[in-house]
């Protein structure tokens, strides 16, 4: 119970250490995939943005797939899905708007 209350710790790291032991490098890569996919999700619909969201779907796919292989606990394994989904959803209608070059 110690361990629950230890300093240096905020909210998120919180959530996502559900298990009790630090995960930092685990915490950043399903933080950057959730950020990636939903970037990439937002600008998918913005046709003049397809550049943006078919590199950042791209890149929040590749990294969200590898987040979730070398994930730990439950909570960053849900943010690592819905970045991937938002990831593929954002590639594909980056490309579908006019692909990975403007």
């Amino acid at each position: 119970m110690a361990r629950a209350f230890r300093p240096g710790g905020g909210r998120l790291s919180r959530l996502l250490n559900s298990d009790g032991r630090r995960h930092p490098v685990q915490n950043v890569l399903s933080v950057v995939t959730i950020l990636c996919g939903l970037v990439a999700f937002v600008t998918a619909f913005i046709p003049s943005a397809h550049a943006v969201a078919a590199w950042l779907g791209v890149l929040g796919f590749a990294g969200g797939l590898y987040s979730q292989y070398v994930s730990a606990t439950t909570p960053e394994r849900s943010l690592n899905i819905v970045g991937i989904v938002g990831s593929f959803v954002g590639v594909v209608l980056g490309i579908y708007h006019g692909g990975f070059f403007p």
